[in-house]
């Protein structure tokens, strides 16, 4: 409910690019993460990121789209979605296996969401 909020008062781009950066701060302190009050701070971190994150990226690509073609669209974002939901844990498993640290492969999701900013400054406001 506060990044809604907040979107209201600043754009929706401005407020997907803060979550960008949040979620950025959380996979730094889950490579720092030593204890079970980390966990569970990185869990209420997650927690209170990831609803807004995806609230505010569905209602802003919800604009973007022509109404009349609003079906292929959303079915595109759809697959991207579970492109994501393999993408993210691949690389994880990937980056911990080679490097044999799995604070490595939590740190190497950074990759991802600067991927996600640099094309986020490619669409229109």
């Amino acid at each position: 409910m506060l990044y809604g909020r907040l979107s209201e008062k600043y754009s929706t781009k401005t407020m997907l690019y803060v979550a960008i950066t949040v979620y950025t701060g959380i996979c730094i302190y889950a490579y720092f993460l030593k204890t079970a009050i980390d966990f569970w701070i990185l869990a209420m971190l997650v927690g209170t990121s990831q609803g807004g994150i995806q609230a505010l990226s569905r209602s802003y690509f919800g604009k973007l789209v022509p109404k009349e073609n609003s079906n292929e669209f959303f079915g595109f974002y759809n697959i991207f979605g579970k492109f994501a939901a393999i993408m993210g844990p691949f690389l994880v498993g990937l980056v911990a296996q080679l490097t044999g640290k799995t604070n490595n492969g939590v740190f190497s999701v950074i990759i991802l969401f600067i991927i996600g900013g640099i094309l986020l400054k490619k669409v229109p406001n």
